[in-house]
């Protein structure tokens, strides 16, 4: 009752219900484009080689995750936001280590706006390699109903156009909407999926290929998942930081306390995302090889997505690649600095270098932890598959991806985060002055 109850407090504020309400049109605008397909494609064929998990099949289906499905289904959003977040990551890298660039970061606004235009030309220009690569890997593959010219020509403008506008969709949330547009993106596809997969585990229930028992077992352990995923993303390390008392003419500043949040978790998801990417494109190069040399076939078999060397590489990239975000995202030095230079330091630490490297051992400590975390979340679901086909002998209804997981969580968190900042504010102003707000509550 409490959570309807703040949910339908949502509409009470009228800013906060435009953005809701502008968040859901965009949905509904992203899932009708996941239903417009690319002409000349065999939807049918292309469906069997997803439903093989590995080869080509493996990378189509963890690329399907960032177009809602619309991979699948070939429709013109069946790039999804990957070309953006591509452009973003390789935008966000150059951006520390090209001066240039990293001048522009630094200068506010006027910079920031600058560097959303050079992603997104970027973006534009991943658009276009990934489809023209998509067009003649259908045309390989034997999944184009009429190759031709007239088909690559048509497949690259319906795959490019359809990347931007989600991409300016993404970018629409993020200006009127709630939460990060590229997330909330993500999300609304991942979510639109889950009423299918209740229908599809009731009706394998149903039929007998699927015991009452195991599905309620697979539920129960998503649950768990996504209960110890809401406990480690919203966990955190404080750092307590105190501020000296300055006295500069008749006022006295600083002199209060306060901390520095380190979460759990300080890198995110990127580093599941670049090891998936890491590890998806030597499978297809791999299947590609198998098909054409026997030497390699077991080297592809071998890297089988469900199979034990691929998780664990992906376990141990996972963790290099979380130190490696952290790293890029946190500068132990310049914190420090900058914490000095406001007249504060942390209790029982020295300002400056000692400070620094404190900041240092914290990072690589927790950065531990969430790296370990993110490594066993991304392979918990691959363990659970196989523990249901293997040892309980059963079929699994579903398989959710645990980045997808992450993902979905990740963003509800942050947008309930918003919406609750949201609530709290009007209330509190309406509690001390009109009082209109708490009127049409108790109604």
């Amino acid at each position: 009752m409490i959570l309807i109850k703040n949910f339908l407090n949502i509409f009470f504020i009228p800013e906060l219900r435009k953005k809701f309400l502008f968040t859901l049109g965009v949905f509904i605008v992203y899932r009708f484009g996941n239903h417009i397909p690319v002409v000349g494609v065999n939807v049918d064929a292309l469906r069997t080689l997803m439903a093989q998990a590995k080869g080509l099949g493996g990378l189509f289906a963890y690329l399907d995750m960032f177009s809602g499905g619309g991979l699948r289904e070939a429709t013109i959003f069946a790039l999804g936001i990957q070309p953006y977040i591509s452009a973003s990551i390789m935008m966000q890298i150059l951006g520390m280590v090209v001066p240039s660039l990293e001048a522009l970061v630094k200068e506010g606004e006027y910079g920031r706006k600058i560097v959303n235009q050079y992603t997104r030309y970027l973006t534009f220009f991943v658009a276009i390699v990934q489809s023209v690569g998509l067009a003649f890997l259908l045309e390989n593959r034997g999944l184009v109903l009429e190759p031709g010219w007239s088909f690559r020509i048509m497949c690259v403008l319906s795959l490019t156009v359809g990347a931007m506008f989600v991409m300016w969709l993404g970018e629409q949330i993020s200006i009127f909407g709630l939460g990060n547009g590229s997330s909330m993106i993500i999300f609304a596809g991942t979510v639109a999926h889950f009423m299918d997969y209740g229908i599809k585990t009731i009706g394998q229930v149903l039929e007998g290929i699927t015991h009452p028992a195991t599905a309620v077992f697979i539920i129960a352990v998503y649950i768990a998942i996504t209960a110890c995923i809401v406990f480690l993303e919203r966990g955190e390390r404080k750092i307590p930081v105190q501020y000296t008392r300055r006295v500069v003419g008749n006022r006295v500043y600083g002199g209060q306390s306060t901390y520095i949040p380190f979460k759990i978790n300080t890198s995110g998801v990127m580093p599941v995302i670049l090891a998936g990417t890491m590890l998806n494109m030597p499978i297809f190069l791999l299947s590609m090889l198998a098909e054409r040399f026997d030497m390699f076939k077991w080297i592809s078999e071998a890297m089988n997505p469900m199979g034990l060397l691929f998780n664990v590489i992906q376990f141990v990239l996972i963790i290099a690649f979380s130190y490696l975000w952290t790293a890029l995202q946190f500068n132990p030095v310049e914190l420090a600095d900058n914490i000095k230079k406001s007249g504060g330091f942390i209790p029982g630490i020295r300002p400056g270098k000692s400070t620094a490297e404190f900041f240092d051992y914290i990072l690589n400590r927790i950065g531990l932890v969430g790296a370990v975390y993110l490594g066993i979340l991304a392979s918990l679901p691959i363990v659970l598959n196989l523990f249901v086909e293997r040892v309980l002998m059963d079929k699994m209804p579903f398989y959710l991806g645990g980045t997808a997981l992450l993902i979905v969580v990740g963003v509800a968190l942050e947008a309930a985060a918003q919406i609750e900042a949201y609530l709290i504010e009007n209330r509190y102003e309406g509690f001390l002055s009109s009082g209109r707000l708490q009127s049409r509550l108790r109604r």
